[in-house]
Parts: structure tokens; C-alpha cells; sequence
């Protein structure tokens, strides 16, 4: 089932990378580029700097293949796609949650301390996005807005705690993918944001 939802996961952020090559209007190798990034580099960086050596999405080409089909769907039906963008969210939200308890359980296998399993929780639910958002010369979109990142890195506190308990892989995960996709459903529901620094003025 967690397979089923990372597979998942990857598609909901392969489509989104796609719409973001649509809006700047990049050709189909530009929008194939955004759609894999999006879908898996968050993993491939992950798996890069805890030492495995031959990242997860490159050893199970599904997570490419699932990207690529990503790209092509919105590719070939674009405008039905963004009308359904609300319901993508809420998928998207789902795989957030999956991929910050699969990247904090990783990061814990391989001995990360705490911060390093927040901070590699973090960056495999959000490091496609904010590589999407750096190719297309965007601040990316977890720094701008949205209570995204941080649902994210409380998920992966919930999974150390539960971790430190003593309770089993398989539940710490679930725990923390059903609570950090339900943090993210109510930040959307609720339009949640973390305040914003005042604008400055320099010269």
C-alpha cells in the first residue's frame, strides 16, 4: 500500500512539474525535464547524501517511468488537468506525507541524528519542488508560501518520537504520512501560513 501512494506521490509531483513548464511555455524535452525532476530528484538527492550510492528511483525505474507518464499527460490534456488542479492538491498533499515518512525512515536506517532526519525528510518531500521552481527562474514556491515545508518537518518530528518509543517501522511511517498529509489538508482548508518579514526597503 505505502508503495502504491510513493508511486502515487511521484505522479501528483510529475504533474505538477509539467504545469509549470506549461506556464512558461517550454517545449516537450523542457516539460519532460521539470515533470522527472519534480517526481524524484527530492529522493535521488536524499539517497545522494546519506551514501546510497545508486538512488532508489534509479534502482526502480517505475518512479521514472511513473514521471515521464506524468509529463505526457499533461502534455497531450493540459487544460482538463489545471481544471482539476484542486483535486491534484489534495493528492499532492498525500504525497508530501509519503514521501517526508519514507525520507525520515531512510534517514534514520542510515543513522542520521535528529536534525538530519528532519532536514532529509524535508528535502525529499520538497526538494523536486524547489529544483522545479529553480530551472524556470522562480524563488521556490516553500520559501514564498504555503504551510508545505513545515508540515513536512513536523511529520518527521512525529516519526523520531515515535522512533524513540519504540514502535515499529511500518507504524511510524503510517502515523507520519496520515499526520503530516492531514497538517497540509488543513493548512489548505484553513488557508495556513507561516508569517512573512517585513519588506525593507534598501538601497
Amino acid at each position: 500500500m505505502l508503495y502504491f501512494f510513493d508511486l502515487l506521490g511521484t505522479l501528483v509531483f510529475a504533474i505538477s512539474g509539467a504545469l509549470r513548464a506549461s506556464r512558461h511555455q517550454l517545449d516537450i524535452l523542457g516539460l519532460m525535464v521539470l515533470s522527472i525532476v519534480t517526481g524524484v530528484s527530492g529522493g535521488i538527492i536524499r539517497d545522494i547524501i546519506i551514501g546510497d550510492t545508486l538512488p532508489s528511483a534509479l534502482k526502480d525505474e517505475w518512479f521514472l517511468l511513473v514521471s515521464i507518464f506524468g509529463g505526457l499527460l499533461v502534455f497531450f490534456a493540459a487544460p482538463k488537468i489545471a481544471k482539476s488542479w484542486n483535486i491534484i492538491r489534495y493528492f499532492d498533499a498525500i504525497g508530501l506525507g509519503v514521501f517526508a515518512a519514507i525520507g525520515a525512515a531512510k534517514a534514520l536506517e542510515f543513522g542520521a541524528g535528529p536534525v538530519g532526519v528532519i532536514m532529509l525528510s524535508t528535502l525529499t518531500a520538497t526538494g523536486g519542488g524547489m529544483l522545479r521552481d529553480v530551472l524556470v527562474l522562480e524563488i521556490p514556491l516553500v520559501l514564498r508560501r504555503d504551510f508545505y515545508a513545515t508540515a513536512a518537518m513536523i511529520g518527521a518530528i512525529t516519526m523520531l518520537i515515535l522512533n524513540y518509543l519504540g514502535f515499529s517501522q511500518v507504524f511510524q511511517i503510517l502515523v507520519t504520512a496520515c499526520l503530516t498529509t492531514g497538517i497540509r489538508f488543513a493548512a489548505m482548508i484553513f488557508d495556513i501560513h507561516l508569517p512573512k518579514v517585513i519588506r525593507l526597503e534598501i538601497e
